[in-house]
């Protein structure tokens, strides 16, 4: 099964994640078929959240799966381009 989830970079106390589509037997930061985009949850002056909306919208067109912390963060995304 193909999963849209976070793979985790930065550095000790200070994370930074990047979204990436992968096969779900594969290791958390291990390899993957193609980065949508990332996350920095400790960033509060520029962006958090940069998602690849035309990238998300064709793998969920084929059947790839949300891990459930991304689909938290795809939804918060999605109100911030409504408002």
């Amino acid at each position: 099964m193909v999963i849209i989830r976070f793979a985790r970079g930065g550095r000790k106390n200070r994370p930074f994640y990047n979204i990436v589509v992968t096969d779900s037997r594969n290791r958390r930061d291990g390899r993957f078929i193609e980065s949508l985009g990332f996350y920095d949850p400790l960033e509060t002056k520029g962006e958090t959240l940069r998602l690849n909306q035309d990238r998300l919208a064709y793998w969920q067109g084929t059947g790839a799966q949300l891990s459930a912390a991304v689909a938290i963060r795809v939804k918060e995304a999605a109100k911030q381009v409504a408002a």
